[in-house]
Parts: C-alpha cells; sequence; structure tokens
C-alpha cells in the first residue's frame, strides 16, 4: 500500500550559501509551476531568509525584489574600519562583537519581516542556528521570526551574535550548513534540499583571505558529509538540488541575481520528473 502521509509532509530546506540562496526563488517558482505543494520548510543562514518569504506566502516578484535590495555593500558599514582597528589593537573584541556595525542589516530584515512570529506563517517555518556557548546546532521554531533569521545569518566575526532569552547564536552554517537531519526529526516524508558549496580561492594574499579558505574547507566538508550520512540514513527520498555556476560569487552580486535565480530553477527542472514519479506512486 502506497504511504500517501509521505505527500503531506514535502519539506524545503534550504541551506547557507550568501547571495547563491537567492536561487531558491528559482526552485520555488518551478515547484509552484509544477502544482507541487510544500508542507514545511527549514532554513539555514541566508537560507533562512528565503525561507521566511516562502512561508509568509511572498510571491516570487517580492522575494526577488527584496533580495536585490538587501545584500548590497552598505550591509558591511564600518567592516574595514574595525578590521584596521582589530588589527592595531584599538578595536577590542568580546564573544558578542562583530566587525560590522549591522544596524542597515537589522533594518532591511525588519523591513519584510516586521514583527511576525512563527505563528504568523502560511506554512510551517523552522530555522537552524548554533549555540555560540558549544556549538550545538539549535532549532528554532516559535516566537519572534525577525530573531530567529537575524541568529541564523550572524556570520562569526562579521555580523555580530544575536541574543534570544540570554544566549548568543551564531551562522546555522557553523554547525550544519544543509540541516536535513531538522526536517526529518520534525515528520518530513519527502525533502528538497537545495544546497551551496562555497568557492575556493585561487590565490591567497591575505590573513584574511586564508581565514575565508579555511572557513569554505571546514563548511563545504560538513555539507558533504552531512548529506552523505542523511541520504543513507532516511528511509524516504531526499532531492538534492544544487545549482551549478559558472563563476564565483561575491556577496554583492546583486546584479546577477536574475541568473542565480534561473540556475536554481535550471536545477530544480532536473528533479522534476523523479519528484512526480514518487507523488504519482502514492496516489
Amino acid at each position: 500500500m502506497a504511504n500517501n502521509s509521505l505527500k503531506k509532509n514535502i519539506t524545503l530546506v534550504i541551506g547557507s550559501g550568501a547571495i547563491k540562496c537567492a536561487a531558491s526563488i528559482g526552485m520555488w517558482q518551478t515547484l509552484v509551476e509544477e502544482n507541487i505543494e510544500v508542507d514545511m520548510i527549514v532554513g539555514c543562514s541566508a537560507g533562512s531568509v528565503y525561507g521566511a518569504g516562502i512561508a509568509m506566502g511572498m510571491s516570487v516578484n517580492e522575494i526577488k525584489m527584496w533580495s536585490e535590495r538587501t545584500w548590497t555593500t552598505e550591509i558591511m558599514q564600518d567592516y574595514l574600519m574595525n578590521l584596521k582597528a582589530s588589527r592595531d589593537g584599538k578595536l577590542k573584541f568580546s564573544e558578542a562583537s562583530g566587525l560590522v556595525d549591522d544596524s542597515i542589516l537589522n533594518a532591511r530584515i525588519k523591513m519584510i519581516l516586521e514583527d511576525r512570529t512563527f505563528n504568523d506563517l502560511k506554512k510551517k517555518f523552522i530555522v537552524a542556528a548554533t549555540d555560540m556557548s558549544n556549538g550545538e546546532k539549535v532549532v528554532i521554531s516559535e516566537g519572534k521570526l525577525f530573531d530567529a533569521v537575524r541568529a541564523s545569518i550572524a556570520l562569526p566575526l562579521i555580523f555580530p551574535p544575536w541574543q534570544i532569552n540570554g544566549k548568543l547564536y551564531v551562522d546555522g552554517a557553523a554547525s550544519d550548513p544543509l540541516p536535513i537531519d531538522t526536517a526529518i526529526q520534525n515528520g518530513a516524508g519527502i525533502i528538497i534540499a537545495m544546497g551551496f558549496s562555497i568557492d575556493y580561492k585561487k590565490k591567497m594574499k591575505s590573513l584574511t583571505a586564508v581565514q575565508e579558505q579555511m572557513t569554505a574547507i571546514y563548511i563545504n566538508n560538513i555539507l558533504k558529509a552531512s548529506y552523505a550520512f542523511n541520504n543513507l540514513a532516511h528511509h524516504s527520498e531526499i532531492f538534492a538540488i544544487v545549482p551549478e555556476f559558472n563563476e564565483p560569487l561575491s556577496m554583492f552580486d546583486v546584479d546577477k541575481i536574475p541568473g542565480i535565480i534561473e540556475q536554481g530553477a535550471a536545477a530544480t527542472r532536473k528533479q522534476i520528473p523523479h519528484i512526480k514519479r514518487l507523488l504519482s506512486s502514492m496516489d
């Protein structure tokens, strides 16, 4: 007998990937066009931003416009000045510090999320972040939507950690850049997971570049290991959506967002026949 309950538990997992996460707009657009209804979304890091938009019921165009307005160089205000000050010893760091004044970033996120809570969403939504005190993954599915998203995008050393109920949280990617297991633990039957690797640098001429390269190595290895384990352990289907990009992308390549969206759509279309075949078998 077909397990029809799985059909009612289609979950999107949108992993970390900075501006690459805009590819999830193309994924979402394709699923809507194909009448594939999603029941739950799990977001991590920048993926939580796009997951929130989908869970709120925003249109594809609304999410695209918001994305283009958000990922601009203004959100990195004071970064270079603070970086120099930290090297000179003039800027004292603590566990709550970051090299960026996050006021612009916070304002742009609040502009769309406002004061919504998880209870205000049209679809079930879960955010993955990381507890700064012990490095453990933390799943957030209640309270203020802004707090959860802001915690999940708190890029270590760059954006200050975010405090919720007295605890400091940082980027979800630090513990799990593609939290498929969170979807499994919350009853997902069919999982459509969009993940992104971090581009490696060919040349490193500064301490910052070396640090970024090491971060890429850590995150990419965690991503591969996590996907391999969950794909073996899960008894239902996991459809991996991995967009391919022809060039390295920086956090602020907003002019490339249309192409990023199309790559997300193209990668999703490759999986549509397989997803529909599974759904048909459950009828």
